[in-house]
């Protein structure tokens, strides 16, 4: 006698709801475990296990279920979702809210923001901040960071406007080949009237955010809200006299940065210059 089939929580996490509405399909489609794995060429206990939630979701597995059940991307999305719950909390927060701006204005310190990161570059930066991470974590990780970019491509997009750290270009991460492919990426992405980039080089000088990186967050509907962010701690700040401090110290950084023409134009020559 087979044992019970063990019972779901859809309501626990992304990752659960993703398992259940697994579950609901195959057992729609009249399907085992062992023929829906065949179909899959994957293991009956990694199916299993992805089912119950109790291991995580193989990176390629959304695609191929929203192929064979023809479910027009439904465990993409929630693949997605599960992903932004890798994030640790203190960014989870930022991270909702960030999806529902009209307006996202950002300081970067030392690197590319996240929304705008390349493959190469992306994936390379995240090698060095997790050193004895296998390729499988890297690989996960950045489909966590990846999956955020899809807010700059949705039909109604926010305005994203980066002033961008001379430093951010100068270090090398992953290589000369892979930072000329960022900065072709940025220039790319401020080709359209969505995204804007602000260089500003080292003869600006001393500025109020040398500690890390600003965000500034602009709502159809609310206050403004700002996000500061260090090495590997960030705090959303929403009482309104450090939002204005925050807001003064990102304007100030505008009017130091060069303009959005000869920011890249500049960015053209660091590009050739690698």
């Amino acid at each position: 006698m087979a044992p019970p089939e063990r019972v779901l929580h859809p309501d626990r996490s992304a990752r659960d709801l993703f398992g259940y509405q697994l579950r609901k399909l195959r057992k729609q489609r009249g399907l085992s475990l062992t023929t829906l794995a065949d179909e899959l060429r994957r293991g009956k206990t990694a199916i299993a296990d992805v089912e119950t939630a109790d291991r995580p979701i193989p990176l390629e597995l959304p695609d191929e279920l929203d192929r064979f059940f023809e479910t027009d991307g439904l465990f993409t999305q929630l693949f997605n979702l599960s992903l932004r719950e890798n994030f640790p909390d203190w960014s989870r927060r930022f991270m909702e809210l960030e999806r529902l701006a009209c307006e996202i204005r950002k300081y970067a310190a030392a690197t590319f923001p996240g929304l705008w990161q390349d493959d190469d570059y992306g994936l390379a930066l995240i090698r060095l901040g997790n050193p004895r991470a296998d390729a499988e974590e890297i690989a996960r990780k950045w489909a966590s960071r990846k999956a955020r970019q899809e807010l700059l491509t949705r039909e109604d997009p926010p305005l994203m406007w980066v002033v961008l750290d001379e430093a951010a270009i100068r270090r090398y991460v992953g290589g000369p080949a892979a930072m000329r492919k960022q900065i072709q990426h940025v220039l790319d992405l401020t080709a359209h009237e969505n995204s804007i980039v602000q260089v500003l080089p080292f003869s600006a000088g001393g500025h109020g955010a040398l500690g890390g990186s600003t965000t500034l967050l602009d709502f159809t509907d609310g206050p403004r809200m700002a996000y500061l962010e260090g090495h590997d701690a960030g705090q959303l700040v929403d009482y309104a006299p450090k939002v204005r401090s925050a807001s003064l110290i990102y304007n100030l950084l505008q009017v130091k940065a060069l303009s959005p023409e000869d920011s890249r134009a500049w960015l053209h020559r660091a590009q050739k210059e690698i």
